[in-house]
């Protein structure tokens, strides 16, 4: 038995920033994907998995109870399922900030959820404002607190815009140009992170004035003028104020970017060759870079592996 495929998701832009109302931009990154599968004979890493899914089953459970005029599912045949070895077999990498765990909460959904909403219904802004609630429950096992988006993006696979917390509507993104020499790149950081305790230092840095009027006077300005350029195709526009964020980002947001990222980071918008930013809560896994110019940006981070996602 194998289910259908759900895709991990890039936040382009609004880390940290949606949670205090900035826009957003999600986009699903077909690279990496994951799968409920069935075995009887499970390999170590499936069986963790399974094992994760035995206490995901018993939190659902306890949701629903909670819950139940919002969220119902088949438990029966989710359990029956879990006890004949059913796994979440995934190439996107944990802790990676490209929502390995809004995948699996997609995938339960689809299979499991009683009356859900399906992709191929008129996604009316309530019912994606539902889906994504929904979601939000169902991921906060994983993360303590999520705000629904990145199991959103995957069990919808579309560009997801965020214009406020109640307010999301599903998008299209400017055509590539596969031969452009502007990009959206990920740089592999070599390590892990986790969200929990990277949100949590950002809740403390929020009880701080001079933090919150950063976050509203700079971060989220340039936040949202970035998602703006971005739909609309505003290239010049957009690299400037991504400068701007990369800035404020290094001056703000130092402890979520990992260590030996600091002098890249700042190399990057000394020399204009690219743009680093957070991907995800930061703290490892991926960092988001953007070039105007994709050969200088490889040169420049020479050593370092980097993916192209989207092309200028």
């Amino acid at each position: 038995m194998k289910g259908p495929l759900f895709y991990s998701k890039i936040l382009l832009f609004g880390e940290y920033g949606i949670i205090k109302d900035s826009k957003g931009l999600s986009i699903p990154y077909n690279f990496f994907k994951g799968a409920l599968k069935t075995d009887a004979q499970l390999s170590d890493t499936a069986r963790k998995s399974n094992e994760s899914l035995i206490r995901y089953v018993a939190y659902l459970e306890q949701l629903q109870l909670e819950s139940p005029e919002m969220i119902s599912f088949d438990l029966d045949s989710l359990k029956k399922d879990v006890e004949a070895g059913m796994y979440f077999d995934s190439s996107i990498p944990q802790g990676y900030g490209i929502g390995s765990s809004g995948a699996l909460v997609a995938a339960i959904y689809d299979k499991y959820a009683n009356n859900k909403i399906t992709v191929l219904e008129n996604l009316t802004r309530e019912k994606l404002l539902k889906l994504k609630s929904i979601f939000g429950k169902m991921e906060s096992f994983f993360h303590g607190k999520s705000s629904g988006l990145d199991p959103l993006n995957s069990y919808l696979s579309l560009p997801i815009l965020i214009n406020s917390q109640d307010n999301i509507e599903s998008t299209s993104l400017p055509s590539q140009h596969k031969e452009g020499k502007g990009a959206v790149f990920l740089l592999d950081s070599g390590t892990t992170g986790e969200t929990a305790p990277m949100v949590e230092i950002f809740m403390d840095k929020m009880k701080h004035e001079g933090f919150r009027s950063v976050l509203k006077d700079q971060f989220i300005k340039h936040t949202d003028a970035c998602v703006e350029d971005f739909i609309n195709g505003n290239v010049k526009s957009l690299f400037g104020h991504l400068k701007q964020l990369s800035h404020v980002v290094l001056d703000h947001f130092k402890p979520m970017i990992p260590k030996e990222f600091h002098s890249l980071w700042k190399q990057g918008i000394e020399s204009n060759d690219y743009y680093l930013k957070l991907c995800g809560s930061g703290g490892g896994g991926y960092i988001l870079g953007f070039t105007q110019d994709i050969e200088k940006a490889k040169k420049a981070l020479n050593g370092y592996s980097l993916e192209v996602v989207y092309n200028f």
